[in-house]
């Protein structure tokens, strides 16, 4: 038999019991100065594991958040992106500025005699620009002279695009000899001022695309349209003489082949304002010092800079 007190303490354990039992392990928080209760030795283990786990992954998921975040200086708002180093001749600047003094007296042939000085600059634009694509055609594989010589002989009879039209080949072809190719060129002066008659109302296009798509204009004649006919600056001019000196001064970072693989190479890495005076300062050098055969090195300031002087 039991004593009152022993009863009373067996019925309140059993009380406590049957609660304990009750909350379970998604029972909801506990009344204030209600003690924790123990967990079982299996329900400690996992927890401990959970909690284990829990860490772990907390972790891991700084060391990610570290690794692919950047630092305050590499995000900051004046950042700019790495540029890539373009490649540029050795002693280009020297060189530029060697042949500039040697020019500047500007008494080369081209300074006097080429396409800026073909036109008639009192004509109405139109027939102007006119002119300076025909004094381009005409240039190819031609002196200068010759060249100035040819439109002058146009002019006198009055050089539009209906006055072209009208003239018959044999006429042509007297007045344009003996520029390089005349025959051919006779041919291309007609179909391409036919093509400006019907598609531009007599004018020239004004985009490099459309001008190479005329028959007889190549590259470097467009350029040069767009530069002196339109005024804008769309690449350099290369003909054989800029060919020529870029690659004796190594201004290519590989030999080139061809006038056009040589445009190509100069505009990577010649600075885009100082593409407009290439042509002229070059054609004027290659007509008076770097000659295609025996050029004058000895008067040459670039003599010791360039890497072509010693096998002259």
């Amino acid at each position: 038999m039991c004593s009152p007190q022993e009863f009373g303490m067996n019925a309140w354990s059993a009380r406590m019991l049957t609660r304990s039992r009750s909350r379970g392990p998604g029972a909801g928080p506990r009344r204030c100065g209600e003690e924790p209760e123990p967990l079982r030795r299996g329900e400690a283990a996992a927890e401990r594991r959970k909690s284990h786990s829990s860490m772990k992954h907390q972790r891991k998921a700084r060391r990610l958040c570290v690794a692919y975040e950047g630092s305050d200086s590499e995000k900051g708002e004046g950042a700019e992106p790495l540029k890539v180093p373009v490649w540029e001749p050795q002693d280009w600047q020297q060189q530029l500025a060697n042949i500039r003094a040697m020019r500047s007296k500007k008494d080369a042939p081209v300074d006097h005699l080429g396409v800026e000085h073909c036109y008639d600059s009192s004509a109405p634009p139109k027939v102007r620009r006119y002119q300076v694509l025909l004094s381009l055609m005409l240039s190819s594989q031609t002196k200068d002279q010759v060249t100035a010589g040819a439109m002058q002989r146009l002019r006198a009879q009055g050089l539009t695009v209906d006055s072209i039209l009208q003239t018959d080949d044999a006429t042509l072809g007297k007045l344009i000899y003996p520029v390089g190719f005349w025959r051919s060129k006779v041919k291309y002066i007609k179909q391409t001022s036919a093509i400006l008659q019907q598609r531009y109302g007599g004018d020239i296009p004004a985009s490099v695309a459309e001008l190479v798509a005329l028959p007889g204009v190549g590259p470097k004649m467009a350029h040069l349209a767009m530069a002196v006919a339109w005024g804008t600056v769309s690449g350099i001019a290369v003909d054989t003489h800029v060919h020529r000196i870029a690659n004796r001064l190594r201004w290519t970072k590989k030999a080139t082949k061809s006038p056009e693989e040589t445009r190509a190479a100069l505009e990577e890495w010649l600075p885009r304002e100082l593409w407009h005076e290439i042509n002229g300062l070059l054609v004027g050098f290659g007509q008076q010092t770097c000659l295609p055969v025996h050029p004058r090195c000895q008067g040459c300031l670039n003599q010791a800079l360039c890497p072509a002087s010693q096998g002259f």
